[in-house]
């Protein structure tokens, strides 16, 4: 995982400006108590969420319950994943992330157009195009700047769902889910280069580089017929991006903004030490880190509210 020192900056950029996406995001559809008086005459308080496209949950959702059909659903996903890989299902992936993926950007969207009339119908509209472009049509700028406003949308859809220990703990799980997956199942990496190269597309942040034996071999080879060449590439997952959003979402709707920032602080520099530390060319798995961060910016958060 150890990149040069660009490579690195730039994903570390990447990531924390979708955690301060995911931020702004996340406020914006922050949930609002109303008290409404029912028919027996008693005062009763209805939450009102406004995300679009249906995603807002149900009315005294249990963040307990919520927390394990969040992880059972991960589970699924995971399951569903393999086995579509093994049946070779390309095209098949192909269209569920690009539901996915056009929803999540549409969510995100929506709340920078929210000054327009029809700003959910337009969000959608803008969404589509960019999100066929990054799923069938390869194009690297495309895919990271998409990335950037991806990962708040579908934040956006579970920090409602979630408390502070209900957050925490899927944290943990999926740490824990994480290092097994990397470091002894080795799934992970099988799904990420099968994302790749059948694919054409990675869900998470993804930058081909050369390193400098590889441009000392592309000088060598300019006078020659061949133009094949194999390229080093600095990638970050998707859910490496979004659980730290949701945490700092959660914490967002209970302490405000400035706790919630340093929970995003602390990711980030949690995933700096990991690209400092980290070996070239082994696969981490950078939830554990990333949540480690997570938990030292909850704590320092914690601190902040009672000041």
């Amino acid at each position: 995982m150890k990149h040069s020192l660009k490579v690195t900056m730039v994903l570390l950029a990447m990531f924390f400006i979708s955690q301060l996406i995911g931020l702004g995001v996340s406020g914006y559809y922050s949930p609002e108590v109303h008290q409404v008086q029912a028919e027996n005459g008693t005062l009763v308080n209805i939450t009102e969420y406004n995300l679009p496209y249906g995603m807002n949950p149900p009315q005294n959702t249990d963040p307990q319950l919520n927390v394990i059909s969040i992880i059972i659903s991960i589970v699924m996903a995971v399951v569903l994943m393999l086995i579509l890989m093994k049946v070779k299902a390309a095209m098949f992936l192909r269209c569920w992330f690009f539901l996915v993926v056009t929803l999540a950007i549409a969510i995100t969207l929506n709340t920078i157009l929210s000054w327009q009339k029809y700003a959910a119908v337009i969000a959608i509209i803008i969404a589509l195009p960019l999100a066929f472009f990054k799923i069938f049509k390869r194009n690297i700028i495309v895919h990271n700047l998409t990335e950037l406003i991806i990962y708040p949308g579908i934040a956006a859809i579970f920090v409602p769902l979630l408390n502070l220990w209900t957050v925490s703990l899927l944290l943990v799980v999926i740490s824990i889910y994480d290092i097994y997956a990397v470091w002894h199942a080795g799934f992970m990496q099988k799904m990420a280069k099968y994302q790749i190269q059948k694919l054409k597309f990675f869900s998470g942040f993804f930058i081909p580089y050369l390193s400098k034996k590889q441009r000392m071999l592309v000088e060598k080879m300019k006078n020659k017929k061949t133009n094949k060449i194999k390229v080093s590439v600095a990638i970050l997952g998707g859910g490496d991006v979004v659980f730290p959003i949701i945490l700092a979402g959660v914490v967002l709707d209970i302490w405000g903004f400035l706790p919630a920032l340093v929970i995003s602080i602390g990711a980030a520099i949690a995933l700096a030490l990991l690209f400092y530390f980290s070996e070239k060319g082994k696969f981490y798995p950078a939830m554990p880190f990333i949540s480690a961060g997570c938990f030292a910016g909850l704590g320092i958060a914690y601190l902040i509210t009672l000041f």
